[in-house]
């Protein structure tokens, strides 16, 4: 993109700035005269929405429009979380044109009054790739945009708040309604707490102080009252002391002793579990405690030294402790209960871009953003899968060049929505246009390296990882200097400019030092090498408009607006994913990033498909057919039978972190055998990879967990036994909300159609929905009549083999070919329907009575003749009775989680989280979600909801 002079700024130029200029913004992907809307297909869809545990709606708006091909999960959550106005009012929206236009609509006004652009065709060719990005997918604004741009209310665009509290008590009230305030808005803040008084210092009236543990106890209980006023997500805050504060000892303690009363209080027989009565009772809870530890500390602890604390008033030591010792206790404290996390001081603060205004000191709760007090800092993240494309060749290839300019497209439109963003205190909003701080990211990591057969943990998915990251923020900068030359540079840079040009030589020479890999990598580093020699070259010239470019952020429901397969740096949760389905009901699928891998590693179409089905059987890749030993890591998962240890996890951050302005947002997670040492080991290697900071979760650490399946059985068996009343006559047994299904689709005589069956929990066949014609259609009409009619047949207790009796046989047009190798031959479409049914859910005695069989059983006949399998052949239709086809069924009698049948998990299921428990036998103990009770999974340091997009964090 080149630069042209245009008309003044309004209300951003920085003290100093040059003359304006406006920007020539390129089309990336859209053509002169032709708006984005118009080159897709829209079509409207209904958004219901239930709680699962008691069927209730908590959501529904009827006739949203979007385009065709938006999943379910991504339609149900931007209509629920992001359309304004009051539901059932015309004011509210009802397109995601609507929601689109609102945002960029007020983007380009923004950036055409305060001059970023050139000319008018240059601010509609902005507006136009801005709304063809957020359209399609490529990138999105993180939730306060959605939330607030272009609304009547104050425009916080900012997700992200760092607050400063001194050591006095109007500072520390002001610190609890700072705080309240954010929380009330969804957003999350953290905070420094060292400057405060420890308990074992003088007050000025001869008395001991507090310390800053005590004061946490009152924020805490602000921050559990807010968060149960009818919020969706809970008030996220970020607590950070001081490796030489002299509470420190208490501060690591304070969960711990929480998680004690918790467990004496469980066994005592008080409700502890999330969200019981009980819980609230328990301080210390809304928050995550990290410590911030110094080179010197570290150093002591490598060395077995003393370390001292020092006093807040004087600086000076007023205790010596044994730094191993106190290393130890954070590591047991985090072993018991997932905190403290540790946060690396000096690694921070020699990346700081500003330290003449002032030190890093904290960070916002999922510890990606990091700069000085009471700043903020607004997120958009990009999706990686959007940039993996095959050359004419048939290879894989990032496309670093388009990537390149769609963060160009993406930093300007950040960096124009400080000019109008509102602020939850004066003091947030004065240091955040001073400084002008921006944190862009990426989603998908995980899928872009299973796709491109790369192992999350390996040097090739490492340096994969690296030179994105790397391209991404040196060409962020690149902007931000030639932002700097149309608009200004922010406030504080002529104080900082030494230590700002000083930190962009750091990311070059990074750049310019990491390894080389392969055909993928390789080409992004060299253009990440050449963005990072035009930031070097621009920035001496013109300074530059921002003191951050870029974090890693947790990308929860943003994630699952971009229909993302895997959240900022992580890797994938699983093989097999819960997958929600239009029209209602859901399935568990193989991910879409399996296939490519294996098309990249070298197998054919028929090793891929057998591959694939093994997946779906086992949910793993150990012994699948054809696969080599040597790439199952390609396919090791955070969680399964081949999960990444955890420092692969580590190893990864230690990629990127180098080439990054901010921090990573990432919980390692350990397996519940973990050891104390394995912590200190981690917490250890990450001050020598240099990480800024890091937490870790050992599987099970905590007691308050959803309630379990033992528990409701206790509670069943407690109660008295009632007598039965008997009805004879019949009774309607309606199928649970989550039920398995399998869709089938067929072509009977050149026609084709659809049908979907869905099962019973148990066994046996309870739903039939058929498709065929256009919608609205007399076939389409009489389709559905008839599906309703079976359906609410079998809910009564018709037997299935009565309408197969029935139904099969019967003969009008259209007859003749199918696509189907068991039924090769239908005398019509209801024919071929029941025909097919029974070969999915009858047992093999009950169909062969009726002459129906498979294809396999016909040749089995001609070798042997008898349809039945030997003694040592798997039964497969007597299995099909409780396995619909393509599903494992059960390889054993026993009945661990471990042995349960792909059906019988997705019937249980009501997300992917809850999927992986019931296949591998896991008891997590992440928590319900608030707003629709299905069980969340981690994103990040956060928690995520796939059923309503609801998080834990500030994302």
């Amino acid at each position: 993109m080149t630069e042209t002079t245009s008309g003044p700024a309004r209300g951003s130029r920085s003290k100093g700035s040059k003359a304006n200029k406006g920007l020539r913004i390129e089309r990336i992907h859209t053509t002169p005269g032709v708006h984005p809307y118009d080159e897709v297909v829209w079509e409207r869809r209904d958004v219901v929405m239930t709680n699962w545990r008691d069927g209730s709606i908590n959501f529904e708006q009827r006739g949203v429009e979007f385009p065709d091909f938006w999943s379910v999960n991504a339609v149900n959550i931007v209509t629920s979380k992001y359309f304004r106005g009051a539901v059932g009012s015309p004011d509210r929206e009802a397109s995601l044109k609507q929601l689109i236009d609102r945002v960029v609509r007020t983007y380009r006004k923004a950036g055409e009054d305060n001059g970023y652009f050139a000319s008018p065709a240059d601010a509609e060719i902005f507006d136009h790739e801005l709304t063809y990005a957020l359209l399609h997918q490529v990138f999105s604004f993180n939730s306060p945009v959605w939330f607030n741009v272009g609304t009547k209310q104050p425009q916080q665009v900012s997700a992200c708040f760092i607050l400063f509290v001194d050591d006095s008590m109007e500072s520390i009230l002001g610190w609890y309604k700072e705080e309240g305030m954010i929380f009330k808005g969804g957003s999350g803040a953290g905070l420094n707490l060292s400057r405060i008084r420890s308990s074992k210092e003088l007050l000025s009236s001869g008395g001991n102080a507090s310390g800053p543990v005590s004061f946490m106890r009152g924020a805490d209980a602000s921050a559990g009252t807010i968060k149960s006023g009818g919020a969706t997500r809970r008030a996220a805050k970020m607590v950070v002391l001081d490796v030489d504060h002299p509470d420190v000892e208490a501060f690591i303690e304070t969960k711990v002793k929480e998680e004690e009363k918790i467990r004496a209080l469980r066994d005592a027989g008080f409700d502890m579990d999330l969200g019981g009565d009980d819980i609230t009772s328990v301080q210390y809870q809304n928050a995550n405690n990290s410590v911030r530890v110094n080179d010197t500390f570290m150093k002591a602890v490598e060395s077995g030294s003393s370390f001292g604390l020092r006093s807040r008033l004087t600086g000076e030591p007023i205790e010596e402790i044994d730094a191993k010792a106190l290393f130890r206790k954070m590591a047991e404290a985090a072993w018991a209960c997932a905190d403290p996390g540790i946060q690396y001081d000096d690694t921070i603060n020699h990346w700081h871009t500003s330290p003449e205004s002032g030190r890093i000191t904290a960070s916002n709760p999922c510890s990606e953003y990091m700069h000085l007090d009471n700043s903020s800092c607004n997120l958009a993240s990009l999706n990686l899968m959007k940039f993996l494309q095959d050359d004419d060749a048939g290879n894989q290839r990032f496309d670093a060049e388009r990537f390149a300019k769609v963060v160009e497209l993406v930093i300007t439109a950040m960096d124009i929505s400080i000019c109008f963003a509102d602020f939850p205190t004066e003091k947030i909003g004065e240091t955040t246009r001073a400084f002008r701080q921006l944190g862009i990211g990426y989603a998908n990591l995980g899928a872009l390296l299973m796709a491109t057969g790369h192992a999350y943990d390996s040097d090739g998915g490492r340096a994969l990882a690296g030179a994105i990251t790397s391209l991404m923020t040196g060409t962020s900068y690149k902007r931000s200097a030639e932002l700097a030359a149309v608009v200004g540079t922010y406030d504080g840079y002529a104080r900082n400019a030494d230590a700002h040009k000083r930190v962009m030589r750091q990311h070059s020479d990074a750049n310019a030092a990491a390894k080389r890999m392969d055909d993928l990598d390789t080409p992004v580093w060299a253009a990440a090498t050449e963005a990072w020699q035009d930031v070097l070259r621009l920035g001496e010239k013109s300074g530059y408009r921002n003191a951050q470019a870029s974090v890693l952020a947790p990308t929860g429901t943003i994630g699952l607006m971009m229909d993302c397969d895997t959240t900022g740096v992580e890797p994938d949760l699983a093989l097999v994913k819960f997958k929600k389905l239009v029209g209602g009901g859901s399935m568990q699928i193989v991910n879409n990033t399996v296939p490519k891998a294996l098309k990249r590693l070298g197998y054919q179409d028929e090793q891929v498909e057998a591959i694939v089905a093994h997946i779906a059987e086992h949910g793993n890749v150990i012994d699948a057919p054809g696969l080599k030993p040597a790439h199952y890591e390609v396919f090791d998962c955070a969680m399964g039978e081949r999960s990444i240890s955890p420092m692969g996890h580590v190893r990864m951050m230690a990629a990127a972190q180098p080439f990054l302005s901010g921090a990573i947002s990432k919980t390692v997670n350990m397996p519940e055998s973990a050891t104390v040492e394995e912590i200190e080991e981690i917490y250890f290697e990450g001050w020598k990879l240099g990480i800024k900071a890091l937490a870790i979760y050992r599987d099970n650490c905590k007691v308050g967990q959803p309630l379990s399946a033992k528990k409701k059985e206790e509670k069943e068996q407690a109660e008295p036994e009632v007598e039965k009343v008997v009805e004879y006559r019949p009774v309607r047994r309606r199928l649970p909300k989550g039920r398995p299904g399998i869709t089938t689709s067929f072509t009977v005589g050149g026609a084709e159609g659809y049908m979907t069956a869905n099962s019973y929990p148990d066994d046996g066949l309870g739903e039939v929905f058929l498709k065929m014609s256009k919608q609205g259609s007399t076939l389409a009409g009489m389709m559905d009549a008839f599906s309703i009619a079976v359906s609410v047949g079998l809910q009564y207790g018709v037997p299935l083999e009565t309408y197969v009796s029935k139904f099969t046989n019967m003969r009008f047009e259209p007859a003749g070919m199918t696509d189907d190798p068991d039924v090769r031959m239908a005398q019509s479409i209801v024919d071929y329907i029941f025909r097919r049914l029974a070969l999915d859910f009858l047992p093999f005695e009950t169909r062969s009575a009726l002459g129906i069989h498979s294809a396999e059983e016909r040749q089995r006949h001609l070798e042997t003749g008898s349809y039945e399998a030997a003694d040592d052949e798997v039964d497969v239709e007597g299995l099909a009775q409780s396995a619909p086809r393509h599903v494992a069924a059960p390889k054993s009698s026993g009945s661990s989680p471990q042995s349960r049948s792909g059906s019988e998990s997705a019937k249980e299921a009501h997300s992917s989280a809850e999927l992986v428990e019931i296949q591998l036998g896991l008891n997590a103990d992440a928590p319900l979600c608030f707003s629709c009770g299905t069980k969340m999974r981690r994103a990040g340091s956060c928690y995520l909801c796939e059923g309503c997009g609801s998080t834990s964090g500030c994302s």
